[in-house]
């Protein structure tokens, strides 16, 4: 039975690939803010914002008690804001980058040691191209980063695949922080999740649009 480590787990792409693990027969362990929302889909669920180094470094220790080798690694946290850089605080570009990148370091480094032999690492990106709207500098520049930092870490750790998954749109609670209209073409969590573990079985590494 394989194993997946998902960190972001209770937000809506998060919780869709918990629960399509889980129907899959997969040992899941699900790390989120609020593990309680998981109750009943896992029952290796550790709580830790993701922007915590701490915080972060205990969920992976607890994890690291109960979870065989993880075959799959899955950062699907993130979070999004619509602002001008004239008018943008300090503290929202920290959380907005926080959240989508460094928070993506903080967990790969601690959960490393957690791999098994030949594990996929995924990351939730997006058209970081396509997002370099108004208001939008702190959300495309997390992701454009987050792609870099993927691309890095797959020359440094060769015996892994390492692919960023990019959505152009998915029909999560997030888009309702942007004044942004949601695509009819957008992907449902589940369909998501879905194509996410199709990559994972065909062995897709580097980028991938859906």
């Amino acid at each position: 039975m394989p194993t997946a480590l998902i960190f972001g787990a209770s937000g809506g792409i998060g919780r869709a690939l918990v629960e399509r693990l889980a129907a899959d027969g997969w040992t899941v362990g699900a790390v989120s803010r609020h593990p309680g929302d998981l109750a009943g889909l896992t029952d290796h669920r550790y709580e830790a914002d993701v922007t915590d180094a701490f915080a972060v470094s205990q969920a992976v220790y607890a994890a690291a008690q109960e979870l065989p080798p993880v075959d799959l690694w899955i950062y699907a946290a993130g979070d999004i804001l619509a602002s001008p850089v004239a008018e943008m605080e300090p503290a929202a570009w920290a959380r907005i980058l926080g959240a989508n990148l460094t928070g993506a370091y903080l967990t790969t480094q601690q959960s490393l040691p957690l791999l098994a032999e030949r594990a996929h690492l995924v990351y939730l990106g997006a058209y970081s191209e396509r997002l370099q709207l108004p208001g939008m500098s702190a959300y495309a520049a997390a992701k454009a980063g987050l792609e870099a930092f993927a691309a890095a870490l797959a020359k440094e750790q060769r015996k892994h695949r390492v692919t960023v998954v990019r959505p152009g749109a998915v029909a999560t609670p997030l888009w309702e922080k942007v004044p942004l209209r949601l695509p009819r073409t957008a992907l449902a969590p589940a369909e998501l999740a879905q194509r996410v573990l199709d990559a994972y079985h065909a062995g897709v590494t580097g980028t991938l649009d859906l």
